[in-house]
């Protein structure tokens, strides 16, 4: 009877780690379902435009079907941390500058109006990427040369912000610093209202969302 709890023992931990390298399927997005490694399959979710992939943008994957397409309900602002003043332009962009080698923070603020009747989105998510990076190698998708704390994120809505009240949205602050190695440069705020979840699998499934594209030109003072 010992003999067969001992066998037992050491058979099943096996079992349980071959089956994690053989016929599992558990991602959300099918460019990751394989590897020429032999030691398995490594998963990654999500693959945040480029990141991982060469996706230009979140529709590479989800879809943009959601009850948020009125764009003049939307808030996605960009404010400096300290002043809350609004880096928009009369163009719509946003103007970011900062003296070289300086920090500087500001908050990505994003959500619907208060006088939108519409359900509101549960979360939403984005990310600052420089396209002319997407098709690189490198890790980092942000302008080349500066430093970024936080390059991308998806949040419950429910934050609370001054002059923001009664609307629903979330705000974070993102540093960025020019270095030595760093120019003028140009990139896209890619925005995802979103409500639901995803279907493992097939991420257009199960979730419902909007896509928007906002121009964010950084520029270093000397």
């Amino acid at each position: 009877m010992k003999t067969k709890v001992i066998i037992l023992s050491i058979i099943l931990p096996m079992v349980v780690t071959i089956s994690q390298y053989i016929g599992t399927e558990n991602y959300y997005h099918l460019e990751f379902g394989s590897n020429t490694s032999s030691i398995g399959v490594a998963y990654a979710y999500p693959p945040s435009v480029g990141i991982l992939t060469k996706s230009k943008n979140c529709l590479a994957c989800h879809p943009s079907n959601g009850q948020w397409s009125d764009e003049s309900k939307n808030i996605i602002d960009m404010l400096e941390a300290d002043t809350k003043k609004s880096l928009k332009q009369s163009d719509g962009s946003f103007l970011i500058e900062v003296k070289r080698n300086q920090a500087k923070t500001v908050l990505t603020v994003i959500g619907r109006t208060k006088e939108d009747l519409t359900e509101p989105p549960y979360r939403n998510a984005w990310i600052y990427i420089d396209p002319k990076t997407i098709e690189t190698s490198a890790l980092s998708k942000f302008a080349p040369g500066w430093e970024c704390n936080l390059q991308m994120a998806c949040r419950v809505i429910g934050d609370k912000l001054e002059n923001y009240e009664g609307a629903e949205i979330t705000s974070l602050p993102m540093t960025i610093r020019p270095t030595d190695s760093a120019q003028d440069s140009e990139l896209q705020l890619q925005v995802m209202l979103t409500k639901g979840e995803s279907v493992k699998g097939n991420a257009k499934q199960g979730m419902m969302g909007n896509y928007f594209e906002k121009k964010v030109k950084l520029k270093v003072i000397e």
